[in-house]
């Protein structure tokens, strides 16, 4: 079946208002949907707020009333066919009598999966894989953690640019400038986890909150996770109240994606030390790495990761740059270049 231009055009108002500012980032996706008159004119539309409100097709339905029916809803995501905190939303668009529904990314979620099946079933027209592109872009996390049962791994570190991270005594504090923090504290706030060593918490005593001046308030902080085996002195801010704090008690980062995956996360940002970002890297679970690059040369002091095992040239660990960008303060001096990348080749084992 085709589409009509009323149809794409809904599709992308329906990606637009599932992506509203202050949606959380999970455990469930973002779906925005548009319900269409015979004529072409929208009647209703809505969008998923977040975990055990109404679906977006639910509430554009509770919008649009008797005038549902014949209509044609269009859905970022495929209906749901699943009781959870809310009814299937299959159910709901045949109790309406919606006569066509289009959607863009098929749900891979084997709980929820048979929605389009069960509308056919139902006698509703079905068009899927519309726009499927932006859809899946637009839940980029989510759709990999499905897939792939382990969340979305974000490395992001700073760097001078002969690739130090602190200075022979240690210090950092203006490897990266005051405009690449906020912007790392923009890309906290689009991930659900914050993930470091007990090294870092005990050396650095970060806090691992979204602040400062980021583009929306957060209403719900990202998990604050620290892996290793050491204890955590109760002193650390890490362990406050302004958000939840877990402790994966493992080395290993296959366990603590698992355990985080139980959790229902899907997007981690590993903001830890060399040694946690190179057993990340080693083990081939960095999905995408964001580095903030100082204009600035060291010469010594800290590496930005730890020894990944390459003795030679043909055994680098290679990155396509997908984004460079230059963020510059107020005087044009407090400057840094973030390169986003993401891994195209792995630590070769021995």
């Amino acid at each position: 079946m085709t589409t009509s231009e009323a149809e794409r055009l809904a599709m992308q108002r329906a990606l637009a208002i599932a992506a509203t500012p202050g949606v959380p980032m999970g455990p469930n996706p973002r779906v925005g949907c548009v319900l269409l008159a015979p004529d072409g004119s929208t009647i209703a539309e809505g969008f998923h707020r977040g975990a055990g409100t109404p679906h977006a097709e639910a509430a554009a339905l509770a919008e649009a009333g008797d005038a549902a029916r014949g209509a044609t809803a269009v859905v970022t995501l495929e209906p749901c066919n699943h009781t959870g905190r809310t009814g299937p939303c299959s159910e709901a668009l045949l109790a309406a009598g919606v006569r066509r529904v289009v959607f863009a990314q098929p749900d891979a979620n084997p709980v929820a999966v048979g929605g389009a099946g069960r509308l056919r079933e139902g006698g509703v027209e079905v068009v899927g894989g519309v726009m499927i592109e932006e859809a899946q872009a637009l839940n980029r996390a989510w759709t990999f953690a499905i897939a792939r049962r382990r969340p979305f791994v974000t490395w992001k570190f700073a760097t001078t640019l002969d690739g130090r991270s602190a200075a022979a005594d240690g210090t950092s504090r203006w490897v990266s400038s005051r405009a690449a923090r906020l912007d790392t504290h923009r890309l906290r706030a689009l991930c659900d986890t914050m993930l470091v060593g007990t090294g870092t918490v005990l050396v650095d005593d970060p806090e691992l909150t979204v602040r400062d001046e980021v583009d929306e308030p957060v209403t719900d902080q990202p998990l604050r996770a620290v892996m290793g085996l050491r204890d955590l002195p109760a002193d650390r801010r890490v362990l406050n109240d302004r958000a939840e704090t877990v402790h994966l008690r493992t080395r290993d980062p296959h366990e603590a994606l698992a355990r985080l995956h139980e959790l229902d996360r899907q997007h981690v940002f590993l903001e830890g030390g060399p040694q946690l970002a190179g057993a990340f890297l080693t083990a081939g679970l960095v999905d995408e790495v964001v580095t903030y690059v100082a204009p600035m040369l060291l010469g010594s002091g800290a590496s930005a990761v730890a020894d990944l095992g390459v003795a030679t040239i043909a055994d680098a660990v290679h990155l396509h740059v997908t984004d460079v960008t230059v963020l510059r303060g107020h005087d044009g001096e407090d400057t840094n270049v973030r390169l986003t990348m993401r891994p195209t080749t792995l630590p070769r084992r021995t």
